[in-house]
């Protein structure tokens, strides 16, 4: 369970450093939000940096539940099954991505991420 929310934390960590980088303006907007922009707008931009505190929360939950963190509290477990159904409807959304580049990095890094969260929501 420890090292599937370690494996789970570093996936997250890697697209938190592509969210700080598209969100710099960047050019892999092609990896995320659709696809549709080279270099994101304004608004995807602020989502971006969003995205990166959102993925600090999900990688603190997945280390919670794993007890990294010392016990872990009722809610986490809810929480971390939560994070198995996101991650497991975020497979099909970027399998069915008009972007091409999209679809080839994002649907295999939430098909691990949703392993990962499976196996820590098992434990």
């Amino acid at each position: 369970m420890s090292v599937a929310a370690i494996v789970a934390t570093l996936v997250l960590a890697a697209l938190a450093v592509l969210q700080v980088l598209v969100a710099a303006g960047r050019p892999y907007g092609r990896l995320v939000w659709g696809g549709q922009h080279e270099t994101l707008p304004r608004r995807f931009r602020v989502g971006s940096a969003v995205s990166v505190v959102v993925y600090a929360a999900i990688a603190w939950v997945l280390l919670a539940r794993a007890e990294i963190f010392g016990p872990s509290r009722p809610f986490v477990g809810i929480a971390t099954w939560v994070l198995f159904g996101y991650f497991a409807i975020g497979i099909a959304l970027n399998a069915i991505s008009r972007s091409r580049a999209e679809r080839l990095v994002m649907t295999p890094t939430c098909v691990v991420l949703a392993a990962c969260s499976l196996t820590v929501a098992l434990s």
